[in-house]
């Protein structure tokens, strides 16, 4: 074997006899003017127990920047003694253009120390730098995945029911309401995806596009530390003429409160989904599958409620 291989394989460690759990928190930080990706790691949180015998833990990070695999992408931070919570404050450098960086995937693992036999394998993150958003550079929680984790089950970020039911102008009574109004019933969400071991604090925003204002925007009260919160909050939008529905997406995130930055955990669109609004094409106009179901559904039954379970977006960024 070459080096490098040695070198990947000495620290493959034990991934099959240790149930995965926990979270590390972390953040990228790009500098452009010395081409330069700082992985600052902050901590971890309620690992797995990585010497069952001994039941103790001396976890460290390691990270690659895939598809290289040698020691020379090979970043580690130091060895915390006995601990499932331990506190890095510890940065990991690569020099590397953006370019070069937008070809990568970061693999982000956390492993057990042990210098008498093998480590173990405690859970890994891993990020596709194409895609990554260069302005978000605060901490973030992630949850620890197995090794080689069903892609389909990494990027499940839960489901929002939600109910929509549009008043068209002078439907009511002659002149109510003067102009069309539409009501979103957040009801729940299911199995949210959890960024750190406590759980989440979530909530609820609207938007009503192309009206990316304050005054389009209503959120909902926050629920702590539920996976599968229940809002039960409605709210009202009117100002429609006639048709004008048809121009319009409801944007629905959900998100992570947090003191500092509130956290994305998913979102739904829901419109027509024709890419174009009042007669310009637009990125926002993507809504696909349930999402266009659920807005039809209420065009074609004004005055009714009309529910969906709808599987809520990984990122909000357009629908290729």
């Amino acid at each position: 074997l070459s080096g490098s291989m040695m070198s990947l394989y000495s620290d493959a460690g034990d991934f099959g006899n240790l149930t995965v759990q926990g979270g590390v928190q972390f953040a990228l930080i790009f500098n452009a003017k010395k081409n330069e990706l700082v992985i600052y790691i902050e901590q971890c949180q309620e690992l797995a127990i990585g010497n069952v015998k001994k039941q103790r833990t001396d976890p460290y990070v390691k990270t690659y920047l895939y598809p290289d695999r040698s020691r020379l992408s090979k970043r580690k931070t130091s060895v915390k003694k006995n601990t499932v919570n331990p506190i890095y404050r510890e940065s990991l450098t690569y020099i590397m253009s953006k370019t070069e960086l937008q070809t990568r995937t970061l693999n982000l693992s956390v492993w057990h120390n042990d210098s008498l036999g093998r480590n173990a394998f405690l859970g890994e993150v891993q990020i596709d730098l194409q895609t990554w958003d260069w302005s978000h550079d605060t901490l973030t929680w992630y949850s620890l995945l197995p090794k080689n984790a069903d892609v389909s089950e990494a990027s499940n970020r839960g489901h929002l029911v939600v109910a929509l039911k549009y008043v068209p102008p002078g439907s009511i009574g002659p002149t109510r309401p003067a102009t069309g109004e539409l009501h979103v019933w957040l009801k729940e969400a299911r199995k949210l995806q959890s960024l750190k071991p406590s759980g989440v604090d979530s909530f609820v925003k609207c938007y009503i596009l192309p009206d990316t204002t304050k005054k389009s925007r209503q959120k909902t009260r926050v629920i702590k530390k539920n996976l599968s919160p229940v809002y039960n909050h409605t709210m009202v939008y009117d100002g429609f003429k006639h048709e004008e529905i048809r121009e319009a997406s409801c944007e629905l995130t959900i998100w992570d409160h947090e003191t500092f930055s509130n956290q994305f955990l998913g979102g739904v669109r829901l419109s027509l989904g024709t890419g174009r609004s009042y007669g310009r094409s637009v990125d926002w106009m993507d809504s696909a599958d349930e999402e266009v179901e659920l807005w039809k559904a209420m065009i074609s039954k004004p005055n009714e409620w009309v529910e969906a379970v709808l599987p809520l977006r990984s990122s909000m960024t357009k629908k290729t």
